[in-house]
């Protein structure tokens, strides 16, 4: 007999953890290769993990809702034979299987880094060589203004006393309540060095006929997002209506014979994705990122597409390089993240990567919304629901009314960096483009 180790496995650049959700196999249980052993969370997606070998589980190391490190054994089975083949090596230690996880080349890092390092008087280019931060907890750390002498005063949860994204959210959630600067001190601050602090929360009522329910981890994940969103990004919308008729005709024509070619149905999606990646092609500076008072101008387009879930949350699977893909690529794209996102079969790469996001608001029979940026986009589209209406169309024996199909589209976007011009215009080419939706269009 040999012993196992069983690692937390890489989960896609940028996840360094996860938090153990549910062991499928008790100890003394055998399982066999390939057979999922344990779900778990990241602050991406949820998943399963397989096993690599068939064995006996003898030892589980990490227990329900306890967070394992990429690279940490969270589990030891007891395999058949003892030969040199099947031992298991000593466990690698977090910075090497760090190291083989990202490998990006030189001018990657200094690139990544550079923002680093052009930091102000707080800059993390400072501190002792021995407080290792990773990327993730880095930007956080860069976003929020935290100084080196207060990151030394946070005490770190993660392996060998790391500081994690955790416990930069926990301090942050603090620090406007432990200290208090006196007054002489912020008036004598520049304006922009002024960081306003959230009001403490007012303590709620609460009847005895009034329910309490506790959030479940994803809608805290989802909660967190929304409100740094908005702490980070002034929001703009603008509103469109744009005139479907054609894209409806498009569809009815066609979405039978696609369904019996493919087997697959033909959603609208796939055609409102079309026209923003056009949109976007004509004005890449959408397609960006803010990183302090940087614009980091992204070369691949990959759309979010916001899904709901059956259990009322939301995530957004991502649509990688969607510019290289045919409508019926999308259409097939679209509809396996879909699928998958309902049937939590996403991997967190599926989740990672977006440039830019769509939400159909419309399925939920809405005429418009006011959708909340993902960061670190600097944009995102609503669609609403498509409804007939009396229009008037001109003609060349003059103005004529007519029933139209009409959708309602909002665009919000980060005022930083996309001025109303900008984020004007883009909406209106997502609507000419899909006004005059070609109808000979071939899927």
């Amino acid at each position: 007999m040999a012993e196992y180790q069983l690692l937390l496995p890489s989960m896609g650049e940028g996840v360094m953890e996860a938090t153990i959700i549910s062991w499928l196999f008790n100890e003394g249980d055998f399982i066999k290769e390939d057979e999922s052993v344990v779900e778990i969370a990241t602050d991406k997606v949820d998943s399963d993990v397989p096993t690599p070998v068939s064995g006996k589980i003898i030892k589980i190391l990490k227990n329900k809702d306890e967070v394992a490190k990429i690279g940490e054994v969270i589990a030891i089975l007891e395999t058949e034979g003892g030969t040199q083949d099947s031992e298991v090596p000593e466990p690698k230690s977090y910075e090497e299987v760090e190291d083989q996880i990202h490998k990006p080349e030189p001018e990657v890092i200094n690139t990544l880094e550079q923002p680093l390092r052009n930091y102000s008087d707080n800059s993390l280019s400072n501190q002792s060589s021995d407080l290792y931060l990773s990327p993730l907890v880095k930007s956080v750390v860069q976003q929020e203004n935290i100084s080196e002498s207060e990151l030394k005063t946070i005490k770190g949860s993660g392996l060998e006393g790391r500081i994690t994204k955790e416990d930069i959210l926990g301090f942050v959630k603090n620090r406007g309540v432990v200290q208090s600067a006196p007054v002489q001190q912020t008036i004598s601050q520049p304006v922009s060095e002024v960081k306003t602090q959230p009001a403490p929360a007012q303590p709620i009522s609460i009847n005895d006929s009034d329910e309490i329910i506790q959030m479940d981890r994803v809608r805290k994940i989802i909660a967190d997002a929304m409100v740094n969103s908005k702490h980070t990004s002034p929001h703009v919308t603008s509103f469109i209506e744009t005139d479907v008729t054609n894209v409806v005709t498009w569809r009815n024509a066609n979405k039978n014979s696609y369904q019996k070619r493919d087997g697959e149905k033909l959603t609208f999606m796939p055609i409102f994705i079309r026209a923003v990646v056009k949109a976007i092609q004509d004005f890449p500076m959408i397609n960006v990122s803010v990183d302090g008072d940087k614009i980091i101008k992204k070369k691949n387009i990959n759309i979010g597409m916001a899904t709901a879930l059956p259990d009322g949350n939301l995530i957004v699977p991502v649509i990688k390089n969607a510019d290289q893909l045919s409508l019926s690529g999308l259409a097939k794209a679209i509809n396996d993240l879909a699928y998958r996102a309902r049937n939590k079969k996403l991997t967190p790469a599926d989740t990672q990567g977006a440039t830019y996001t769509i939400s159909n608001v419309g399925t939920f029979g809405n005429l418009m919304g006011t959708p909340i940026i993902p960061q670190p986009q600097v944009a995102i589209l609503a669609v609403g629901a498509i409804v007939k209406k009396p229009a008037v169309i001109e003609t060349e024996f003059g103005d004529v009314i007519a029933i139209r199909q009409k959708m309602f589209m909002s665009h919000s976007y980060d005022h930083r960096v996309v001025d109303g011009s900008l984020g004007g215009m883009f909406l209106k080419h997502v609507n000419d483009y899909l006004e005059n939706w070609d109808l000979n269009t071939e899927i």
